[in-house]
């Protein structure tokens, strides 16, 4: 664990100094070994969610387009909860260039067929009128599309719709491959090379858990939220302030969709999830997903016939558990996440505390891609002690300590048992990310990562230039509430999009990709052969 940090002259800047070199003494050892190129290229893919808002500034009640393929089958267009949540997906590329760039493709070939609809640029919904205006994503009858139906109504039973119509960005980041061998034998480890990953992503993943508020600070961008959202949960309005006649916030919030009116519940708040091992976050979760749970049974499961939900149990599915962060690995077809992680170990991981930034066509730039990798990278190189209950804990409280209001003078945060301020603790998390942005920028005379850890600093030392700032002043300037901020930004990225259309033959490889994905969900419809009741106990009876 690092030295106790307190915010006093010598002693602070010992701390800096002290965390700085036990990075820089790994990142040291593989240059000495020639080896620190090997931090450079591992893979990004992005997951953005976005609404489809129709013409009349409310939450499409249309299908999910035919044009852009099959929900269930296509590889880069699907839904999230809502038939109309669109989720675009990106394949994995070394150069977060051609990862912007394919997410840029994707949102002008969604364009191309939308009409008269535009995607909400803002994670916080507008346009909806309550649970009932939220259409749950339909993907067909296969027993695996009508499997991902049920567990959306499983959730709508027990979180409401609304809280699953927020939309985030997803960060998935691989580590080089040529990286591990490097690193397991500069570490003399034991363990095989196969361990040795899953042990390290593992420390990635806690000591982003540990520094993971600072995702929110820099980047958070839901600091209010249209008062609608709360017309099936009016309870929850009474912790905020009001804007004005339609708008809700808080005047130093960063990301209230990654506060306590997210996709969080008291049951989930209780588990007690292991991320101190690979064996123990497969048999935490797995013990999630078979042990009942009587609030969700008086639910029930199969109800006049229907089905309410995939189980009664603390978790339908692993995907169930909300963290800002969950290790990954590619599933076969019809497997269980958990059993995937145990039989090959971790792939990649997901990153899941980004909100959208509403300024950003995509939602995203390049700017910030790199500054996330390059804090993963660190995470990963960053000593990382096991986490106990209360460390989780308090982990948790500076996360919500952050969404709430980590824009107000003099926050503290809890670091190590002591208080610190957030200035403080983001100067020094900052400092210590300068070796492995040197290293990613290699010979680029631009020194796109060192820039990027730049321009975050100036947001450390000038709050006023969050995007949450930002948002919550251009709503004061131009005296619109965030309803109408968020869909007249929206309807500008739209503008954008309409004017910078595909050529023809990437619209054409999309057109065929569509065609492809309805053909390839047909054929998943005419195999089945099993009663969806066997589908469900063989699925779930997975070892």
């Amino acid at each position: 664990m690092d030295q106790l940090y307190r915010t006093t002259g010598n002693t602070r800047l010992h701390a800096m100094t002290n965390l700085h070199n036990k990075l820089s003494t790994r990142l040291e050892q593989l240059r000495a070994n020639g080896h620190q190129q090997l931090l450079c290229g591992g893979l990004k893919g992005i997951e953005k969610e976005s609404l489809r808002i129709s013409k009349d500034g409310f939450i499409a009640q249309t299908p999910h387009p035919h044009a852009l393929g099959s929900a269930l089958t296509h590889p880069y267009i699907t839904t999230d909860y809502s038939e109309a949540l669109i989720e675009l997906i990106t394949p994995p590329f070394a150069d977060i260039k051609d990862t912007i760039k394919y997410l840029h493709t994707i949102h002008q070939f969604v364009y191309d067929t939308l009409d008269n609809e535009i995607l909400l640029g803002a994670s916080m919904p507008c346009g909806i009128d309550g649970d009932e205006s939220i259409p749950i994503a339909d993907y067909g009858q296969s027993n695996i599309g009508r499997m991902k139906h049920v567990y959306r109504h499983g959730l709508w039973h027990r979180y409401g719709r609304t809280m699953q119509a927020i939309a985030g960005i997803h960060f998935n980041y691989s580590v080089p491959e040529g990286l591990w061998p490097a690193l397991h034998e500069q570490e003399d480890s034991p363990m095989t090379l196969k361990q040795f990953t899953a042990d390290a992503y593992f420390g990635l993943i806690r000591n982003f858990q540990r520094l993971g508020w600072l995702i929110l600070y820099l980047f958070g961008a839901s600091p209010a939220i249209c008062k609608t959202f709360f017309k099936s949960r009016p309870a929850l309005m009474a912790q905020f302030e009001e804007f004005d006649n339609c708008t809700l916030y808080l005047p130093y919030a960063t990301s209230l969709r990654m506060s306590d009116i997210g996709y969080k519940s008291k049951n989930q708040a209780n588990l007690q999830i292991d991320y101190n091992s690979i064996d123990g976050y497969v048999a935490s979760l797995s013990k999630a997903i078979a042990t009942p749970y009587p609030e969700y049974e008086k639910i029930g499961i199969v109800v006049d016939g229907h089905y309410r939900q995939l189980n009664s149990n603390i978790l339908q599915i692993e995907n169930e558990f909300y963290s800002t962060i969950r290790p990954k690995q590619i599933i076969e077809s019809g497997e269980k996440p958990t059993l995937a992680l145990k039989r090959r170990g971790l792939r990649y991981i997901e990153m899941r505390s980004l909100d959208l930034d509403l300024f950003n066509p995509i939602g995203i730039d390049e700017e910030k891609a790199r500054f996330i990798e390059a804090l993963l990278l660190t995470c990963l190189f960053k000593d990382s002690p096991d986490i106990s209950q209360q460390e989780h804990q308090i982990n948790n409280a500076n996360q919500l300590a952050v969404a709430h209001s980590g824009r107000k003078p003099g926050l503290e945060l809890d670091k190590n048992n002591q208080k610190i301020l957030l200035q403080d603790w983001a100067r020094e998390i900052l400092e210590s990310m300068t070796t492995v942005c040197e290293i990613l920028d290699n010979d680029d005379t631009d020194k796109p990562y060192s820039t990027a850890l730049q321009h975050q600093q100036q947001l450390v030392q000038n709050p006023a230039l969050t995007p949450s700032a930002r948002i919550l002043d251009c709503m004061a300037r131009h005296a619109e509430d965030f309803g109408c901020f968020a869909l007249n930004t929206s309807a500008k990225h739209a503008n954008y999009f309409r004017m910078h259309k595909l050529d023809e033959a990437t619209e054409q490889k999309f057109i065929e990709m569509s065609r492809l994905s309805h053909v390839r969900q047909k054929g998943i419809e005419s195999k089945d052969e099993l009663p969806f009741d066997e589908f469900l106990k063989r699925y779930f009876s997975q070892k």
